[in-house]
């Protein structure tokens, strides 16, 4: 006999959704193709993948996610980075799309997010796409069909892209809207077909709910060496640092690829899956994630292809550079059972520097690595955000402002006592541009960036001689086997040193004047190794 789909006592009329037309319960991911094809919402690609385009949204919109001002958050938020919304807007929104709701089908997954079973959250995702449901059940954590019968979730994301919000009538800044109610435990979304606001949701609510357990919260990929999940690393970086391809190594097991949380019992992943940037993939570079986007049930996001073979174009960014595949983490040979780490022992923090002047990695003192988490140096690439369409240079703090709810400090102060107990190596890994700033150097190539990460992790790197920058004051390897000894000083990358001179000392000055902002919340050794 089969287990109920859902717990009878929490369905959507349980929750006040009334008046829909059918409500499928928890469908598995053939149902799910199935569906979504059936229903025009993309098409059915080689080995069972689906492509979908997502329309004028191919990246996330921060500037349209909001939070409700309820009491119990008021003093907790950081209102300066988290756009505020009245509860009696957002009571307004929420009346406007449940009654926008009526008649029209739905699909539900209920999953949870940290694989820490603590730690986890259940959340209820309700989805007018069919392929949305697909998404999140690939990028959540799925419950054992034996739970289903009881889960109640503590958060329901409710997900309307053919909703438009109003600005005047709905707090919000246009008719797209992402707000969150701490306080009703509730987040709607509206006007937006990418899927990865979703899953970037689910990311917010546990960077607000873990801090106060003493857990840190990451914006992060993790993994740990084969048959030692103590031997642990964790890589802070923004959307196309390289997160997802370094951690995806062969040769390590991959924890996961995105969102971890970082508590006394070690490492844990938030996410059951992979969303993974797929411009310019190569089955040579990364078969494994390669290999994904022709396998069953891999949601394409954003990707041409042709019409007549289905052959996907991985080079064409004509739709948007952010052309994504998202996939279960048992995609990966390598992946954990477990999705659980211990202690890191190395901690890396991944920048992708348009200026060209950064090393391609680089030895922090703990105080150091405190400074670059804070600042959260890279450079956002063209289309992970909604109207950036070349490299621009920013300082994003904790390597994720748009998903941090509260201050940067308290993130700051946590990840510092986290690495401070476990003793951990801290490394800049610069996968930018060498040779040049953008549009006239090149990208740092990804197997001198491969072999030095591999010398970090398996401690090497630690024996070899080190020189101090006299720009940053972090400390560079001079030489390392296998790796072009050039490469290892960006200044000689460069036809003209003067040039880069000017170009590091225009970097320096952005990184000061960046760190102003923390300099009274910090402690003494932090604001020591201050750049600049």
């Amino acid at each position: 006999m089969t287990e109920p789909r859902v717990n009878p006592n929490c369905r959507l009329e349980d929750q006040g959704i009334t008046g829909l037309g059918n409500v499928y319960y928890n469908l598995i991911e053939p149902a799910l193709v199935e569906a979504a094809v059936a229903r025009g919402e993309g098409k059915l690609g080689l080995g069972g993948a689906f492509l979908v385009s997502t329309g004028a949204h191919t990246g996330r919109s921060p500037k349209d996610k909001h939070v409700v001002r309820t009491p119990a958050v008021e003093d907790t938020i950081w209102w300066e980075n988290n756009r505020p919304m009245a509860p009696d807007a957002f009571d307004r929104l929420h009346a406007d799309m449940l009654e926008h709701m009526k008649g029209r089908d739905y699909f539900v997954q209920d999953l949870y997010g940290g694989a820490d079973p603590a730690l986890r959250l259940d959340v209820r995702v309700v989805t007018e796409l069919a392929w949305h449901g697909l998404f999140i059940r690939h990028l959540l954590r799925r419950p054992d069909a034996a739970e289903l019968a009881a889960f109640a979730p503590e958060f329901t994301i409710i997900n309307c892209p053919s909703f438009k919000a109003d600005p005047a009538r709905h707090g919000c800044r246009s008719e797209t809207v992402i707000a969150l109610n701490f306080e009703k435990k509730l987040i709607l979304i509206g006007n937006t077909a990418y899927a990865g606001e979703n899953k970037k949701s689910v990311f917010t609510l546990l960077n607000y709910i873990l801090p106060a357990k003493g857990v840190m919260p990451m914006h992060c990929s993790a993994n740990h060496a084969i048959g030692n999940p103590d031997d642990a690393a964790i890589f802070f970086g923004l959307s196309g640092t390289g997160k997802t391809t370094l951690s995806a190594d062969p040769s390590r097991v991959l924890i996961g690829d995105d969102e971890h949380g970082w508590s006394d019992r070690g490492i844990f992943n938030f996410e059951g899956g992979c969303y993974a940037k797929t411009i310019n993939l190569s089955a040579s570079a990364e078969p494994e994630i390669y290999a994904t986007t022709s396998r069953f049930g891999t949601v394409i996001e954003n990707m041409v292809f042709d019409p007549e073979t289905l052959v996907l174009d991985f080079e064409d960014n004509s739709i948007t550079d952010n052309m994504r595949c998202a996939y279960p983490l048992e995609a990966i040979s390598n992946a954990s059972a477990t999705s659980l780490g211990g202690q890191p022992k190395n901690v890396i923090m991944l920048t992708c520097d348009a200026f060209g002047v950064l090393p391609p990695i680089a030895r922090l003192t703990p105080a150091q690595a405190m400074y670059h988490f804070l600042s959260g140096f890279t450079s956002k690439t063209p289309g992970t955000e909604v109207g950036v369409t070349e490299p621009i240079p920013t300082f994003s703090t904790c390597f994720g402002a748009p998903f941090m709810p509260r201050r940067p400090e308290v993130y700051g102060k946590l990840l510092q006592g986290k690495i401070a107990e476990a003793g951990a190596n801290c490394w800049l890994v610069n996968t930018g541009w060498t040779g040049g700033a953008y549009g006239t150097g090149s990208r740092m190539p990804i197997k001198a960036t491969r072999a030095l990460l591999t010398a970090a992790l398996d401690g090497s790197l630690n024996n070899v001689e080190f020189r101090k920058d006299p720009n940053f004051g972090f400390e560079v390897p001079v030489a390392v086997p296998g790796v072009d000894a050039k490469l290892l000083d960006p200044r000689r990358t460069w036809t003209d040193p003067a040039a880069y001179d000017a170009q590091a000392q225009k970097l320096v000055g952005m990184f000061s004047d960046n760190f102003a902002q923390y300099a009274d919340k910090i402690d003494e050794d932090v604001r020591a190794a201050a750049i600049g």
